[in-house]
């Protein structure tokens, strides 16, 4: 059960995947916390009143990442690091889940560390992301200590397989997982020159190594959005400051530069009919700490768009979701911990109604 409301300050998110909707329609927001994590969740589908924050303990979190399945389940990974008797530290990756929205988070149980044998590469275990199929299977993806990325996924009857891996050593933190609409997992790392890609021929298949994306980003900047049926677009901050860029990792040829201004944190992307034409919104924090967002036709970057900075400062990623009624819902979390909302206005275009503070 749920700990009793804490006014605690949050944490920058680790992701942009932190505002998720429910089978209910409910949308939620999550954030990491001082020993566990912070929930909101909407008291109506569609809004406008939040219940929250509840504090949910987990201590020790240093890194928290979502992934939600297509039974609406929204599964929680983090790295948690702890000290023994001898003050060294002790790191693992661990999950949860909640099943519905509003309902408590189950049990958090320890997925391990693949460095059980070689345990002075323990602590240099980086930062994990997840994903989940249309079978509802968790893949857990994380840096090793030698940049190498490990793979461990949960196999029949809820046991987990173990560690695999992928046999790379240039692997950077900012790991992106995405199961498409078919059910196959992809899983994109950072590399200091390119960004490394493995992929599922089918659901439930091995994940094998599929050509580099020729794009350098700056680590933790880059995500991965459905923008064709089976097909996905992967966009990222690049690393020489140049702005966000887009790549369609089946379709090849170079980054597609789009611009804007982000500073750290992952690129937040949505994919919604705007005045009936198929958008991607994308939106990431600046480098003076504003949310900025933009809009244009799915898979047509090269038709233009325009960045619009929008409300205060705010701490890491801003978060972007449909809530019930088809709306754009952006999300970001102030410099006072508190969460701030704005939605889609009912009008033509993009325009966003002023933010609110739940």
């Amino acid at each position: 059960m749920p700990s009793r409301t804490r006014n605690l300050s949050t944490g920058a998110p680790d992701t942009a995947r932190w505002l998720l909707r429910g089978k209910d329609g409910r949308l939620t927001a999550y954030a990491r916390a001082e020993g566990g994590l912070l929930r909101w969740t909407e008291a109506r589908a569609g809004g406008p009143e939040w219940d929250g924050p509840a504090f949910f303990e987990a201590p020790d979190l240093t890194y928290l990442t979502l992934a939600q399945g297509a039974d609406g389940y929204v599964h929680f990974v983090g790295r948690r690091e702890r000290r023994d008797e001898k003050g060294e530290a002790v790191v693992d990756l661990v999950h949860s889940v909640q099943y519905q929205s509003g309902r408590p988070l189950m049990d958090w149980r320890s997925l391990g560390n693949p460095h059980t044998k070689l345990v002075e590469r323990a602590p240099r275990l980086g930062a994990p992301a997840a994903a989940v199929d249309a079978a509802g299977t968790v893949h857990v993806f994380v840096r090793d200590a030698v940049n190498s990325v490990r793979m461990r996924r949960e196999g029949k009857g809820g046991k987990w397989e173990g560690w695999k891996d992928f046999k790379v050593r240039e692997a950077l933190d900012g790991i992106a997982a995405l199961a498409t609409s078919t059910g196959r997992v992809e899983v994109l790392a950072p590399g200091a020159k390119a960004t490394l890609r493995w992929a599922q021929e089918k659901q439930g298949g091995e994940l094998t190594r599929a050509d580099d994306i020729p794009l350098a980003p700056a680590p933790g900047s880059g995500t991965a959005l459905e923008t064709a049926p089976d097909r996905l677009t992967y966009y990222a901050a690049d690393a020489l400051g140049s702005g966000v860029l887009a790549h369609r990792p089946a379709l090849g040829g170079p980054a597609i530069p789009l611009g804007g201004a982000p500073g750290t944190g992952p690129v937040a992307a949505l994919r919604t009919a705007i005045d009936g034409h198929d958008c991607t919104v994308l939106a990431h924090r600046t480098a003076t700490g504003r949310p900025e967002l933009a809009a244009f036709p799915t898979e047509d970057e090269e038709a233009g768009l325009w960045w619009a900075a929008t409300g205060e400062p705010c701490l890491g990623a801003p978060a972007l979701a449909l809530d019930a009624r088809g709306r754009v819902v952006m999300a970001a979390i102030g410099l006072d911990g508190t969460l701030r909302l704005a939605r889609q206005k009912a009008e033509p275009g993009l325009a966003l109604e002023a933010w609110t503070r739940v």
